[in-house]
């Protein structure tokens, strides 16, 4: 009898004890499992943002090491003018974020010009389509007949297409090399229905070439009308960062930011100056599509 409690009681704290290290598991081995995952989504993030601003062939350590090295010739050179502490590490930083706002501005600019190409491409594709081509002929057929701007990604896949023959492969790679919401949306569409078939391709093609055209004339529109507050905005952020730069080339001015005092300031007006900025910012800029299809 005595025995037998025993072995229940020792079952029991096994049980007990089991399920509290399955409890504090989360608590106690969180760390390397959920790091890697959020690294490897900031390189996709940096991947696509090449991609999106042309400088896909561009290995994201490279930009990063080019983005290191100006940062600290940007420190050098604003400590060799200026002299300020606090000023050297915001020209470092910025110089160091300089590439990356050259690469968003540039990926921005991209996607606002492909806006107006992508409802030709679905022209031409659906005129080569009616014309009697099969569904990879007739994306193939975008490397010579499609707008200028996509022509070399349909021709990357035209020459894999011809070396695999797997559809679902070739269209997927397109979409990296493309990396534009829109065309995961057109891919996508041609993926399904390359797989389970369909007769009225044609027809959602048609109807989403006349909703891309819509999309871009309206954008347009308000982005026209927007364009001089941003820029006035821009100015009257950059305003007194200039002013700023000339005070400090005076002996008096710099000794003064030099000081504790001097550094808070400065430290207190770029936060502003983000703020007001990031704010200005997310007030007027019109949603993206997100890429839904990867």
């Amino acid at each position: 009898m005595t025995g037998g409690v025993l072995l229940a009681g020792a079952a029991l704290g096994g049980v007990l004890g089991a399920g509290l290290v399955l409890v504090l598991a989360p608590v106690l081995w969180p760390a390397r499992v959920a790091a890697e995952p959020t690294r490897r989504g900031a390189g996709q993030r940096m991947r696509t943002l090449l991609a999106q601003a042309g400088l896909g062939t561009v290995p994201v350590t490279g930009f990063v090491a080019v983005s290191a090295v100006l940062g600290l010739a940007g420190a050098g050179l604003a400590q060799g003018l200026l002299s300020v502490a606090a000023l050297t590490t915001i020209g470092g930083l910025g110089s160091a974020a300089a590439p990356l706002l050259v690469v968003a501005w540039r990926a921005r600019t991209r996607r606002r010009a492909n806006r107006t190409v992508w409802p030709d491409v679905v022209d031409h594709l659906v005129s080569a389509l009616r014309s009697g081509l099969a569904l990879p002929d007739g994306v193939s057929s975008l490397a010579h007949t499609g707008p200028l701007t996509t022509r070399a990604a349909f021709a990357a896949f035209e020459r894999e297409y011809r070396a695999t023959g797997n559809f679902a492969q070739c269209a997927a790679h397109l979409k990296e090399q493309l990396a534009d919401p829109i065309a995961d949306r057109i891919l996508e569409t041609l993926r399904m229905a390359r797989e389970v078939g369909g007769s009225d391709l044609t027809v959602v093609l048609r109807s989403l070439a006349a909703w891309l055209r819509q999309d871009a004339a309206i954008r347009s529109e308000v982005e026209g009308r927007q364009s001089w507050i941003v820029n006035a905005a821009r100015l009257g952020v950059a305003a007194p960062w200039i002013i700023l730069v000339l005070l400090a080339s005076r002996p008096e001015a710099a000794f003064a930011y030099n000081t504790p005092t001097g550094s808070v300031v400065i430290a207190g007006g770029l936060l502003v100056s983000i703020l007001a900025y990031r704010f200005m910012i997310a007030l007027g800029r019109l949603p993206e599509e997100r890429r839904w299809f990867r």
